[in-house]
């Protein structure tokens, strides 16, 4: 284990003070900004999921927090900058001996503003008609985030790779959007996130052979296979498109062909949470794909693999698995094809990190009314929702680890006193998984025989009670020493 910024195989960072380890590797244009950024960052660790007042305290505090928020040298890039380059030192501790994959997706955040002009707008939806029969159409305001998630195939997150924000002037439905949308070039459309966050995540991880992106059928983008061919870096996508292959049929007729390659069972849950086995078939071939016809002459005929998994039956209360997915990747067996679905499954992580961020940090309650301000923000939130989703899964894959690789020796002198037990403990928690099961019991977490390991936000509520128990422990020191 090495210090500070230091990894292990596993994605392990040493504690210390763990923000000061975290935005070590900050640009700015201004050095006053990063003592801002880490003054800023410690105080909404203490004051997890609450206000800025709340978790700044007084009104100097707060008034400097919004003005950083608003100063124009202040960017989403250079607030995560730190962040990014500590990712890159997690990947390059475990690159040599895993693959890492890096998923990517879209969120929205809305907010409820009278100026919507200062955010900008971001969807429309319709209410019904009137008494006259006149549609009514209701408009959000917001912004959307896009960012790439480096995680190991066991699920610890190393961090962002890459982040996108912006913000629509006007919103364009589906039918808007379907008038020429082929023809257009990609520089065009809202799509070329995709091509962005790719390129910025595989040039800053500086290993492209040992990425795999991975995106949901949003990334069915011709353009976007081809850029990641130009880079030198593999992806594993899930496919919406018929495309034309050189065959003279679509890749669904040729699949059609292709008999089962192997079976493969999994656990799947229904929307009443019954659990239940789905038998998956597999079918697998190396295809040769034509771009689409009005962008054939800007783009290559690429040799891929698609990989189709497919569940036997109609089960109930829940709709069939039936997953297409496309790679630059080989697979010549059944264990290549599983270790491909089981990557594609990862891809719930990113979902789980947009979850953290907003329902654990709540990004969509801050009240500032800018796009700039906010984008700023959801930057700084990014880092704690990380280090949340971080502990919980770097629990999960390294139980017996030493606990000080997540936390302070106070933190574990403090959960040493902490929560009823029928016997006393004796010293702190020996492994992290005793630390992190702690944390749990103090936000609620009952640890029954059934009870699943202890989730993102009950060890929010956990952390956020060890802190004000760290604080009163402070606190008392001060007193006790005047």
């Amino acid at each position: 284990m090495n210090s500070l910024n230091g990894s292990d195989a596993n994605g392990s960072i040493s504690s210390g003070d763990w923000v000061d380890s975290e935005l070590s590797g900050s640009v700015f244009a201004d050095p006053r900004h990063e003592k801002r950024l880490h003054k800023l960052l410690q105080a909404i660790t203490f004051g997890k999921g609450g206000s800025m007042p709340w978790a700044l305290q007084d009104w100097a505090n707060t008034k400097a927090a919004y003005r950083f928020f608003s100063n124009p040298r202040v960017s989403p890039a250079s607030i995560l900058s730190g962040h990014l380059a500590a990712t890159r030192k997690r990947f390059e501790a475990v690159c040599d001996q895993q693959t890492v994959l890096v998923l990517h997706d879209t969120t929205e955040f809305v907010y409820k503003r009278k100026k919507m002009e200062a955010i900008g707008v971001l969807k429309t939806t319709f209410m019904g008609n009137d008494s006259k029969g006149r549609s009514r159409l209701h408009t959000l305001c917001g912004l959307l985030m896009h960012s790439s998630l480096a995680v190991t195939t066991t699920g610890v997150p190393l961090g962002l790779a890459a982040v996108h924000f912006w913000s629509r002037k006007k919103f364009k439905d589906k039918a808007a959007l379907k008038k020429n949308v082929t023809r257009q070039p990609i520089e065009g459309k809202e799509s070329r996130r995709w091509i962005t966050c790719l390129r910025r995540a595989t040039r800053l991880l500086a290993k492209p052979e040992a990425i795999v992106h991975v995106g949901d059928r949003e990334s069915d983008i011709y353009e976007l296979f081809s850029v990641a061919k130009q880079e030198g870096t593999h992806f594993l996508f899930r496919t919406c498109v018929d495309r034309r292959t050189d065959e003279e049929m679509r890749v669904s007729e040729v699949m059609a062909e292709v008999r089962v390659k192997g079976l493969h069972r999994v656990e799947v849950q229904d929307k009443d949470g019954n659990t239940s086995q789905a038998v998956l078939e597999l079918r697998y071939r190396r295809l040769r794909l034509l771009p689409p016809e009005g962008k054939k002459k800007r783009y290559p005929e690429l040799d891929l693999t698609v990989l189709h998994a497919e569940e036997r039956g109609t089960p109930e209360n829940r709709e069939a698995i039936h997953w297409k997915l496309v790679t630059d990747l080989p697979i010549l067996s059944r264990k290549q094809a599983i270790e491909k679905l089981d990557w594609y499954a990862l891809r719930w992580k990113i979902e789980t990190f947009h979850k953290i961020l907003k329902s654990g940090a709540r990004a969509e309650d801050a009240k500032l009314r800018t796009a700039p301000r906010l984008v700023n923000l959801i930057a700084v939130l990014c880092i704690l929702s990380w280090r949340i989703f971080w502990m919980t899964m770097i629990n999960r894959a390294t139980p017996e680890a030493d606990p000080r690789v997540a936390l302070t020796e106070t933190e574990l002198l403090l959960l040493q006193h902490t929560g009823k037990r029928k016997t006393p403990q004796i010293g702190p928690p020996s492994t992290l998984d005793a630390a992190i099961l702690a944390i749990a019991r103090l936000g609620g977490y009952l640890h029954r025989a059934k009870d699943p390991p202890p989730g993102n936000f009950i060890l929010w509520r956990g952390l956020a009670r060890l802190t004000d128990i760290q604080l009163g422990f402070l606190l008392a020191k001060q007193l006790v020493g005047k």
